[in-house]
């Protein structure tokens, strides 16, 4: 699979990449001048060096810290919010407290279940600690936080203005919040008054843009949630914004970060992992090509093995992210376990699991255009350094597919077959 044979479908290859190197660097996670050095290095044949390059992103990926404010008025949700965020209930262990009560009297941190880099914080309304603008932001420390979530449950205040004000100032994304919109469509129902719930939206979404215009916010975006079902409303606009907001690696921490609550969450996380695809098939390619007896086999195990236990996780395919989804969705976990078929998931991924695997990803043909296509910038000449890479390749592909197609089943097991109808599974 790609020895000395694929040497000019590898000339062919970087001729490719050449043209496609500016867009390829838009979908992965090295710069134009790191793409460039890695180029350079293939073309040199220093594949040690290329094994840093690759492997110090792959560790800078693992590292990366993702830091969410969440402020507003005690009552608002924030509680709520940094839970759904995290796929928790409020009676789960580790979740934040809920209450009306403004208990926070100082920044709490609350990590993400699967991924402790990313860290959610409930930080203490402005109010609620009585000191001016200034003192407060100097004692919030604004300027750790990638982003903050201004939330409000019924109206923003001048505060909440001031506040977002100062967060611009300090180069910072801001986003405001409207919570608990299924209690105010509730209670519009329970009045027994018709009404059409769209236009309803529109006009709290307008009573909230209005009034933070007036206390000089020139284009407030709001939007409008429920904590407690995020499929509907602004949720996925939401997303959209915070997603946009972010650089690429932290953009790609984010998203591998949120619960599992629709199909197209689902693929997108498929899109970010597959980028991390090329990198561990190229630390595979470039340990294969070491003559070191024994070492190239127990090395792609183990790297095939790391990638498949990262995968399994994101996609919240662990025993606590099913049982947690389960809750959400009023389900017995008994009914999103029954459509997990794959033996990834539910257990420990062994040599013999992953020989399975190897028996269906043989059957793979993986052109070197079709690699160059799949957002991996350089190839050169690991390409030809053995085998290894084009396995760990297949195998990790093959893997993510799979974990991607039971991830969407345990969605539509989860929320019905109405969740996201128009996205289609994993081909």
């Amino acid at each position: 699979m790609g020895g000395a044979s694929s040497r000019d479908q590898q000339a062919e290859t970087s001729n490719c990449l050449e043209d496609e190197t500016v867009e390829s660097s838009n979908s992965t996670f090295f710069a134009a001048e790191e793409l460039a050095k890695l180029k350079s290095y293939y073309d040199m044949g220093a594949v040690e060096k290329v094994k840093t390059v690759v492997q110090q992103k792959v560790t800078q990926l693992d590292n990366t810290e993702l830091n969410v404010a969440v402020t507003g008025e005690s009552g608002a949700g924030k509680s709520s919010f940094i839970n759904a965020m995290r796929g928790l209930q409020f009676d789960d262990e580790g979740a934040a407290e809920v209450g009306n009560i403004e208990t926070t009297m100082e920044p709490t941190g609350y990590k993400h279940p699967n991924l402790p880099n990313v860290c959610f914080w409930d930080l203490p309304g402005i109010g609620s600690l009585e000191m001016p603008l200034n003192k407060y932001l100097k004692e919030i420390k604004f300027k750790k936080y990638d982003f903050v979530i201004i939330i409000s449950a019924c109206r923003f205040t001048e505060n909440d203005s001031k506040l977002a004000k100062e967060i611009k100032r300090l180069g910072k994304n801001f986003y405001f919040v409207r919570s608990k919109i299924d209690h105010d469509l509730d209670s519009k129902r329970k009045g027994g008054r018709q009404f059409n719930e769209e236009e309803e939206l529109e006009k709290i979404r307008n009573d909230c843009v209005s009034k933070l215009q007036r206390t000089g916010i020139a284009s407030p975006s709001v939007f409008l949630i429920s904590n407690f079902d995020l499929n509907l409303y602004d949720f996925s606009l939401l997303n959209k914004a915070l997603e946009d907001g972010l650089p690429n690696i932290k953009k790609s921490v984010y998203i591998l970060a949120l619960p599992n609550v629709s199909l197209e969450i689902v693929e997108k996380k498929r899109k970010e992992l597959r980028k991390r695809v090329w990198m561990l098939a190229t630390l595979s390619g470039v340990i294969g090509a070491v003559p070191v007896p024994g070492v190239s086999l127990g090395c792609d195990i183990g790297i095939v093995i790391g990638g498949i236990v990262h995968f399994r996780q994101c996609l919240g395919l662990d025993d606590s992210s099913l049982q947690s989804l389960a809750k959400r969705a009023g389900k017995p976990v008994e009914d999103l376990k029954a459509v997990v078929t794959t033996p990834l998931v539910g257990g420990e991924i062994t040599p013999d699991i992953i020989n399975r695997l190897a028996w269906g990803a043989a059957a793979v043909t993986v052109s070197a255009m079709e690699l160059a296509l799949d957002t991996i910038p350089v190839i050169g000449s690991i390409f030809g350094a053995g085998s290894s890479f084009l396995v760990t390749y297949k195998l990790l592909s093959a893997a993510l597919d799979d974990l991607t197609e039971t991830a969407q089943k345990v969605v539509r097991a989860a929320f019905g077959t109405e969740n996201d109808p128009n996205q289609t599974s994993v081909q």
